[in-house]
C-alpha cells in the first residue's frame, strides 16, 4: 500500500503538470489535490481498515507465535527503508517549512506531496514500532491477543493519518487562497503604485502549488486617462509576478473610471 500511495502521487505530479486546454483554461493544477484525496482514502480503507479487521479477528481467535525470527527480520528491514525515506521526506519539509511552526506549514501548505509522505511515513514507524511490541510481548508473555491488539492500534494510527490528510486535500479542492501574508504583500505592493486610489476586495485561490489566480477590485485616481489606467494596470501586473511568481492569472478591475468600468487579464 505505502508503494503504491506513492505511485498514485507520482501520477498525480505528473498529470498536475499538464499545459491548459479549452476543458481546463487554469490548468490541471488540482489532479494533485485529487490524488492525494485517493491516498488518504486508501489509507484508511486499506491500512486503517484490514488492520482494524485483522486485529479484531486475531482478539476472538488468537493464534500462538511458535517462532517469531522471521517476523522481526521482516519488521527491521522495514523500518530501515522507512527510516531512509522518512529522513528524506522530513529534510524536504524542513526547507519548504520556513519560520512556520510544523503544524502551521501543514495547514499552510499548498502542495500536499511535501507532507503526505511524511505523515505516511511516520505512521509506518509508529505502527512497525507497535507491530514490534507487540509481537515481542505476546511472544514473551505466551499472550497471542497482544498482537491483535498492536492491529486494532496501527489501524487506529492510520486512520487518524488518514482522516487528516483527507481534512487537508479537502480544502484544497474546494480552494483555497493564498496565504494572509502573501496577500497583504499583494495588497500593499497595489496601494504603493501612485496611480491607485483605494482598493478593493482582493480575491484569489490556488489552482495548484506554484499556480494561484488572483482578482483585485482596484479605484484609480479619477483625472487619470483611459490609457493612464491601462499602463497601470500593466505596471501593476509586472509588479505582482515579479515579487510573487505564483500569481500566474491576474485579474484587475479598474472602477469609478470617466469611461464604464473595464477589467484586463493577465493570461499565464
Amino acid at each position: 500500500m505505502d508503494t503504491g500511495n506513492g505511485l498514485l502521487l507520482l501520477w498525480g505530479i505528473r498529470q498536475s503538470q499538464k499545459p491548459a486546454d479549452l476543458a481546463h483554461p487554469f490548468g490541471y493544477g488540482k489532479e494533485l489535490y485529487f490524488w492525494t484525496l485517493i491516498v488518504a482514502v486508501l489509507i484508511f480503507a486499506v491500512g486503517g481498515g484490514i488492520s482494524l479487521y485483522e486485529g479484531l479477528n486475531r482478539l476472538r481467535h488468537p493464534e500462538p507465535l511458535n517462532d517469531p525470527t522471521w517476523n522481526y527480520l521482516v519488521i527491521g528491514l522495514a523500518m530501515l527503508f522507512e527510516v531512509a525515506t522518512w529522513t528524506v521526506a522530513f529534510r524536504e519539509f524542513r526547507k519548504v517549512k520556513g519560520d512556520l511552526s510544523y503544524w502551521a506549514a501543514i495547514h499552510a501548505s499548498k502542495d500536499p506531496p511535501t507532507f503526505t509522505v511524511l505523515f505516511e511515513n511516520t505512521a509506518a514507524l509508529l505502527g512497525l514500532s507497535v507491530a514490534f511490541l507487540g509481537i515481542a510481548m505476546g511472544h514473551a508473555l505466551n499472550m497471542p491477543m497482544l498482537d491483535g491488539v498492536a492491529s486494532i492500534v496501527i489501524g487506529t494510527i492510520l486512520a487518524a493519518v488518514a482522516i487528516l490528510l483527507v481534512y487537508e486535500s479537502k480544502g484544497l479542492l474546494i480552494g483555497e487562497g493564498v496565504l494572509p501574508q502573501t496577500l497583504a504583500s499583494i495588497r500593499n505592493l497595489t496601494q504603493s503604485d501612485p496611480a491607485v486610489a483605494r482598493l478593493g476586495r482582493a480575491l484569489s485561490q490556488h489552482f495548484g502549488p506554484d499556480e494561484v489566480l488572483l482578482t483585485m477590485e482596484i479605484q484609480f485616481q479619477p483625472d487619470l486617462s483611459a490609457a493612464a489606467v491601462a499602463s497601470a494596470i500593466d505596471r501593476l501586473d509586472r509588479t505582482i509576478r515579479s515579487r510573487h511568481p505564483e500569481v500566474r492569472h491576474i485579474f484587475l478591475e479598474a472602477q469609478s473610471l470617466a469611461a464604464p468600468a473595464r477589467s484586463k487579464e493577465s493570461g499565464s
